[in-house]
């Protein structure tokens, strides 16, 4: 078939993927997520609750370590409460939109990989791999949505600055 023939790979057939009011969707449900879970971080209950993840993750283990943890989940919560200033900042000033959606990205590729450290994210009774658990499993797949949408910021925010993006 030679319908494809002039499409990238990848290629979708949305054609207005910078709209303004499209990447405003992405950049308040992103700033929404960000509060809400930063705010979260504040709590003995979301401490205990990502305490698994950060103790089997090789990149944020440390925290534990040096913190504790509710002090890491403090750590955490700024991160991501700053975070979402910057994208709240961002919506206004282009280079603070760009270092707010990179430091979304950090966040989602940290929690991807999870994903890999997490005991209990492959459901051994479903057959393994590619079987993931509800909890964790599915949990942490939204991510991927999620950096997604941090990506496609960045590179709106990018584009158009000169030797940046084309």
């Amino acid at each position: 078939m030679t319908i494809f023939r002039d499409r990238p790979i990848l290629s979708v057939a949305e054609r207005s993927s910078a709209n303004p009011s499209n990447l405003a969707l992405l950049r308040w449900a992103l700033v929404i997520v960000f509060l809400w879970f930063g705010g979260m971080k504040f709590t003995s209950y979301e401490a205990n609750g990502i305490a698994p993840f950060i103790a089997h993750s090789p990149i944020l283990a440390w925290l534990h370590t040096a913190f504790g943890t509710q002090g890491a989940s403090y750590v955490i919560g700024v991160l991501e409460l700053s975070t979402a200033a910057g994208l709240t900042v961002g919506a206004f000033v282009p280079i603070i939109s760009a270092i707010g959606a990179a430091m979304s990205i950090a966040t989602y590729m940290i929690t991807i990989t999870f994903m890999l450290s997490t005991p209990g994210v492959v459901e051994a009774t479903a057959g393994g791999f590619p079987a993931i658990s509800a909890l964790p499993g599915q949990f942490l797949l939204k991510d991927v949505v999620l950096l997604a949408a941090s990506l496609v910021l960045l590179m709106a925010s990018l584009s158009g600055r000169r030797g940046l993006l084309p």
